[in-house]
């Protein structure tokens, strides 16, 4: 009974993860009253959330999130669902994950039919990832407590592949999912076996086990072939523990390696730079045989000549209009293959990686350091184009996962447009029309300076190397000497080795996020770094961030196998600390740099994984889940 409880609060707290909508602030002296009474009280869910009834505002919400907590210790389903009801009322509540919890209680009192209304009135406003996942999950679960496995399997797929695709932990899932798969007969198995390869996965291994079952020497050898070809796949938590997976921890032995780059057309120079970089990290390597292949080649003639060399990895193709024609023919199908880019597409293999110098990586990072030294109200400064936007979007979608407050954005069109932008978001205007205002009352000089607003306690500018030297001088001048120096921070974007031989003093104190490779000071490989500036002295800085891409492609290759499974595990490499997440992404942690008196300095930064709302410690003590 104890093990079940706690595996039912687990699954409860992955829920509560979900949440991304602000808590009410803890303002009344009636909430810290009620925190005192909870904690001389041993008081159970219904107690809580009649205490509940006799307080009104934030004091009232935070006393409902602590009864739903107890509510499901003492697995009250009834009470849970009355709580969440009332909770769905409040609008500063998330409403989709209330109603998660809802059709949750529901289902657990077998009021399957309320359950399902309640999960099909949300189709359409599943925006975050974990609330498709769980949405799902608990669909399936509906219908495979009432032992329509070929109803359930759909969802089970629909949110593994979801979790995967996002890290998402389900507790159960697989395990559900496995349970209803192997209740079906090898003909319904084959009527599930398309789609993406984390649901042919499931249905492949759920074969082997039918056909060979009255074979375990074939089902080993067949469960050995499926491991080499799912690396990775959830499917793996379902089989016999081992104490190794050989075949997942064993480095690929790559004796004939391909490259496919483009070495014709108008993105040749960026394909001459990627191959300067494979060519420099092979000199390290044992392959025997490295093939250059320009990856414009009509379609049908370079798949077939893949399928001839049978390569034992490829590393390409660098852009996405011919990944998408390789994997719509299926031509790497079977061949562990790192892509130079992202795949918007669906993942056809889980032997196939993406490498891409994502400005999304070092938003991230940024972010996490933000929470880190627990920065409250950041201003975001981006050029308005759909590059910015898109990057302010992902910033302040993560921010909302993390923090209760909101950030100031600024959108520039131009460089005459940043002086209006910058003085109006620090509300510098505002008080000129103050001091322009008090001036007209008396006849004589009053003295005056122009103050900036207090709130904004770090800046990130997410603008390129000009831009960033035309942003830092304006924001320099506005920012009230009354007020503490907010620190300011930049992308990789801004630093470019060919601006940077000029005078760096505008850019004092500024910090940003840059490949170690771009960092002359910080590289290790002295030799390295020199023989390259004496072979491209003038290379740009794209060529050089690409050169470093290619040679950590190549240097990494030894270790891909272990990066999939150990999500905890990292390469240290030209273009930062590279790890690979579920769904087969490359993710970089770039250096931390800083400008001062006229050089860059390499800097440690604090920076840590941050914790979700729900996992924030309440300030009153009250444990809450929201």
């Amino acid at each position: 009974m104890r093990l079940k409880l706690v595996s039912l609060l687990i699954i409860l707290s992955g829920l509560s993860a979900c949440s991304t909508t602000e808590k009410p602030t803890k303002t009344s002296d009636n909430l810290y009253s009620s925190a005192d009474t909870l904690k001389n009280e041993a008081l159970n869910a219904q107690s809580i959330y009649q205490l509940a009834q006799n307080r009104y505002g934030a004091d009232k919400i935070q006393l409902l999130y602590t009864a739903r907590d107890s509510a499901i210790t003492e697995q009250n389903w009834a009470l849970l669902e009355k709580i969440c009801t009332e909770l769905e009322l409040t609008p500063s509540v998330d409403q989709i994950q209330n109603r998660l919890y809802i059709a949750f209680a529901q289902k657990e009192q077998n009021k399957n039919q309320q359950a399902l209304e309640v999960l099909n009135s949300l189709e359409g406003q599943l925006k975050q990832p974990e609330h498709f996942a769980w949405h799902q999950f608990l669909t399936g679960s509906i219908f495979a407590s009432q032992n329509l496995p070929k109803r359930a399997i759909p969802y089970f797929f629909a949110a593994s592949e979801s979790a995967t695709k996002n890290s998402i932990s389900i507790p159960q899932l697989s395990e559900a999912l496995w349970g209803n798969l192997t209740q079906l007969s090898s003909y319904a198995l084959e009527r599930f076996n398309r789609g993406s390869v984390i649901q042919q996965g499931w249905v492949n291994l759920a074969l082997y086990h039918q056909v060979y079952a009255s074979n375990s020497v074939d089902l080993d050898q067949a469960i050995n072939n499926w491991r080499r070809r799912y690396i990775g796949h959830p499917g793996s938590n379902v089989l016999k523990k081992q104490e190794t997976y050989a075949n997942e921890f064993t480095p690929i032995n790559v004796k004939r390696l391909i490259v496919l780059l483009p070495q014709s057309g108008a993105n040749k120079r960026l394909g001459d730079a990627l191959k300067a970089g494979v060519l420099a990290a092979l000199d390290k390597k044992a392959i025997n045989e490295t093939l250059f292949i320009d990856e414009n080649t009509e379609t049908e003639a370079l798949s077939a000549k893949i399928a001839q060399l049978q390569p034992d990895f490829v590393i390409g193709p660098l852009l996405k209009v011919n990944i998408d024609k390789l994997a719509n023919t299926n031509t790497l199908l079977d061949i562990p293959t790192l892509h130079l880019n992202t795949f918007d597409g669906e993942r056809v293999s889980l032997q196939h990686y993406f490498f891409a110098l994502n400005p999304e990586h070092e938003v991230k990072q940024t972010l996490d350091h933000f929470l880190a030294q627990g920065y409250q109200k950041p201003m975001l400064l981006a050029p308005n184009n759909s590059n910015g936007q898109r990057l302010i979007d992902y910033f302040n979608l993560q921010w909302q996962r993390y923090s209760e407050t909101t950030t100031q954005v600024g959108f520039y069109n131009n460089n005459k447009d940043m002086p209006n932008t910058i003085t109006s978001l620090l509300e510098v205007d505002k008080s000129k029309e103050r001091i322009k205002t008090i001036k007209t009352l008396f006849n004589k000089e009053v003295e005056s300076e122009t103050r900036s607003r207090r709130d904004i306690d770090a800046i990130y500018i997410l603008g390129d190397a000009i831009e960033t030297r035309l942003i830092k001088p304006y924001l320099d001048v506005n920012v009230s000497t009354f007020a503490d120096r907010i620190p300011i921070y930049a992308s990789s974007k801004s630093h470019s080795k060919q601006i940077d031989t000029t005078d760096k003093g505008d850019l004092d104190g500024l910090y940003f996020t840059e490949l170690p490779w771009m960092l002359d000071s910080y590289i290790t490989q002295h030799n390295l770094r020199q023989q390259h500036n004496e072979l491209w002295p003038e290379q740009a800085d794209i060529s050089q961030r690409l050169f470093a891409m290619a040679y950590d492609s190549v240097s990494m290759l030894e270790d891909i196998r272990q990066l999939t499974v150990k999500p905890d595990k990292y390469f240290s490499g030209l273009s930062g600390k590279l790890s690979i997440n579920s769904a087969g992404n490359i993710e970089r942690t770039l250096q931390w740099a800083q400008y001062k008196n006229n050089r860059i300095q390499p800097l440690e930064l604090k920076t840590q994984r941050p914790l979700p709302l729900f996992m924030q410690p309440a300030n009153d003590g009250i444990s809450t889940i929201n």
